[in-house]
């Protein structure tokens, strides 16, 4: 993979959007959903896994929409990818899979949403403003298979020692249920800045890379 220097975080109210899609009439449909906001704009598409990569990183969007079943590399492995290379950059995967294996991995690959094709403007709408302000998204309509598989995994981090406070904990609830950084602040009543710190001080005791991570193991331990 190329070598790249990542740009940081875009100040500019408008974010850039990169759609994977080897559909035409869905990449169209998509494309014209987005343009119409007049925060988003699309500045490039992608019609499978290698050029994905190779797009994002000449275009370094704020906002990659990525389908899962892509000719070449699929799109698990090209969100790892983009995620390596482009850490400022948002994955929100947009498939018609709703096997609850597959978001998994999806989820692991460092996608900070999941919502299913066909799924309405609005929900979509909803889904990219949650992963753009930092929160994480996942479809209600696969939710409870995701959890209902979180059971039946074997329990490896059962006998971990993790230690959080009353607040932290608060603040746990709110980053599961996939709330951004100013989201929890307004819901608890604190700064931004100070749910951003609770938020890290979580993630390293829970050994996480990101949210994403920190929740599904949250879960798994039944914290919340």
């Amino acid at each position: 993979m190329t070598a790249i220097t990542p740009t940081q975080p875009k100040t500019s109210q408008l974010k850039t959007i990169l759609i994977v899609e080897d559909d035409p009439m869905m990449q169209l449909g998509l494309k014209h959903i987005l343009n119409q906001q007049p925060h988003l704009t699309v500045v490039a598409q992608a019609v499978n896994g290698n050029e994905a990569v190779s797009v994002a990183l000449q275009h370094q969007p704020d906002i990659v929409l990525m389908d899962i079943d892509l000719p070449g590399i699929d799109g698990i492995a090209a969100a790892q990818q983009i995620r390596a290379a482009l850490p400022h950059t948002r994955i929100l995967m947009l498939t018609h899979h709703s096997n609850p294996t597959q978001v998994m991995a999806a989820l692991s690959s460092g996608a900070h949403g999941y919502c299913v094709k066909g799924t309405n403007a609005e929900q979509l709408l909803l889904a990219i403003a949650t992963v753009q302000e930092g929160g994480s998204y996942l479809d209600s309509k696969i939710a409870d298979c995701v959890l209902q598989n979180l059971k039946t995994l074997p329990d490896n981090c059962a006998n971990d020692d993790i230690k959080l406070t009353e607040r932290e904990m608060q603040v746990l609830q709110q980053l599961v249920e996939g709330r951004s950084n100013k989201q929890i602040a307004a819901q608890l009543g604190m700064s931004v800045h100070t749910a951003k710190g609770h938020v890290e001080m979580i993630l390293a005791k829970f050994e996480a890379n990101d949210r994403t991570q920190a929740a599904i193991k949250a879960l798994r331990l039944g914290l919340v």
